[in-house]
């Protein structure tokens, strides 16, 4: 269906509203009182409660292994890696909906997940996809929007822009400007919000696809498609391989627990009551930082570089003495350690087991899968190395590149369409609990100084 005007969109939401609110939200209506009681209980009973100490060290260095967040969705362990809603990647994958002789885990059923806890039935399934369906739809003025972008510009900047400018229909600006709703409210307009920007995600970062690489030639939605697989319709790949591929992407890095950039960002822009609209645009800048979302592209640089000097057919040795040569010249080896995890993460260990299952003689797979056996014992002769398995960055790249995207900027692009699910479920429970605004305190050096120093206790 082809909209062309902002109010026919707006009319038909309404009529949408007005006769159902989907099985979703009145599922959350029924949750949200008893998760809010719970809270009152824990933090009743465990309020004055430690958590954790904080060195000096951790608070300049980055806040490292220190807890100081509520972020209830999914947790990181340093072992075990991600649990969504206390389940792994493992059982993510075996649990929830797939498509029709499909392997890989449908995003619609994991935001279900991420806001109930609950793995949906068929029908709760197939109410989300359908909603996203009719809410996915992009009036004339967003698209003439996208299109007036200029092409040199980075296609995480194009997302962040279209996403503010999305921001004029956001249904809790205007009821919070009209003064139209209370504190115990706020959480279903921020609901509405969060359903609206994730139906619309991955046609904007389509069409900026298309617009930045395809000379414009915009692909529409096709509805009888799932939401991984209309994406990856939309963007111009139609193999089923290639849907499969996104589906999983998108939904293993939907979340990562509360204290990674693209994350907390959100969490925090949400917290002064800034709509999803704001709060993600915020959240995507964060990812565009070379230091989030930038690594699977540093992964597949660096491989491409190695067979490049070294030719196919590497051979174990020289991948150990390339990887030698990288640390002396003091750079670090691109997607083998992480900031949380002390094992392969199995994010990795999910991708590496869907290119054995589709993927036959690709060197640079290949080249993957080799470096998984062969770089850890290198690192770990290393003594400052805490964690030399590969993370989830090893692998995600080198996918895409395999099957045919490879315009490198617009990878991270794909990842903010999947670090949208986890980021708008938090959003919605944040305001559901009513959290406060996020107000850390912060140090000085004088402080520490004073504080720690032979003269601490002079007046």
């Amino acid at each position: 269906m082809q909209v062309n005007s902002r109010s026919a969109v707006q009319m038909f939401y309404r009529s949408v509203y007005n006769n159902t609110h989907g099985l979703l939200k009145k599922r959350m209506r029924e949750l949200v009182p008893v998760k809010q009681a719970l809270l009152r209980d824990v933090r009743k009973r465990y309020g004055s409660k430690e958590v954790c100490k904080v060195t000096v060290d951790q608070a300049i260095g980055g806040m490292r292994n220190v807890f100081g967040l509520f972020y209830d969705a999914s947790l990181l362990d340093a072992k075990t890696g991600i649990t969504m809603r206390d389940y792994n990647i493992p059982e993510l994958q075996e649990y929830l909906q797939k498509a029709e002789n499909g392997h890989e885990p449908l995003p619609e059923a994991l935001f279900w997940l991420l806001c109930t806890g609950d793995f949906p039935s068929e029908q709760e399934f197939a109410d989300v996809q359908q909603e996203w369906k009719q809410r996915g739809q992009l009036d004339s003025e967003t698209q003439r929007f996208i299109l007036s972008l200029p092409k040199t510009a980075h296609p995480m900047t194009m997302l962040s822009q279209t996403l503010l400018f999305l921001q004029k229909d956001s249904q809790f600006f205007q009821a919070y400007d009209q003064g139209k709703i209370s504190k115990p409210q706020y959480w279903e307009y921020f609901y509405e919000d969060a359903m609206d920007l994730l139906a619309k995600i991955p046609r904007v970062s389509a069409m900026i696809y298309r617009h930045k690489y395809k000379n414009g030639e915009i692909i529409q939605a096709d509805d009888n498609l799932d939401w991984a697989g209309n994406y990856a319709h939309m963007l111009g790949y139609n193999k089923f391989e290639v849907r499969e591929c996104l589906r999983g992407y998108l939904s293993i890095h939907a979340d990562h627990e509360g204290g990674n950039v693209s994350a907390h960002t959100t969490h925090l822009v949400g917290s002064a009551l800034a709509d999803p609209y704001l709060s993600y645009s915020a959240g995507v800048n964060g990812l565009a930082g070379p230091l989030h979302g930038l690594a699977n592209q540093e992964v597949l640089k660096w491989l491409l570089e190695m067979r490049e000097e070294l030719g196919d057919n590497i051979s174990n040795e020289k991948i150990q003495d390339y990887v030698l040569t990288t640390i002396r010249e003091g750079r670090v080896i691109p997607g083998y350690g992480h900031a949380v995890l002390r094992y392969t993460d199995p994010r990795f260990i999910h991708q590496k087991e869907f290119a054995a299952r589709h993927i036959k003689d690709d060197p640079l797979v290949n080249l993957t899968a080799q470096c998984y056996h062969v770089i850890p014992p290198v690192l770990k002769t290393i003594g400052k190395i805490q964690n030399p398995w590969p993370n989830v960055d090893a692998h995600s790249g080198v996918l895409l590149y395999h099957y045919g995207l490879r315009e490198f900027q617009y990878y991270t692009v794909v990842f903010a369409v999947s670090r949208a699910l986890g980021c708008m479920a938090n959003l919605i429970w944040s305001r559901a609990f009513g959290l406060p605004i996020e107000r850390p305190g912060s140090i000085t050096l004088r402080w520490i100084e004073e504080k720690f120093g032979e003269n601490q206790n002079i007046k």
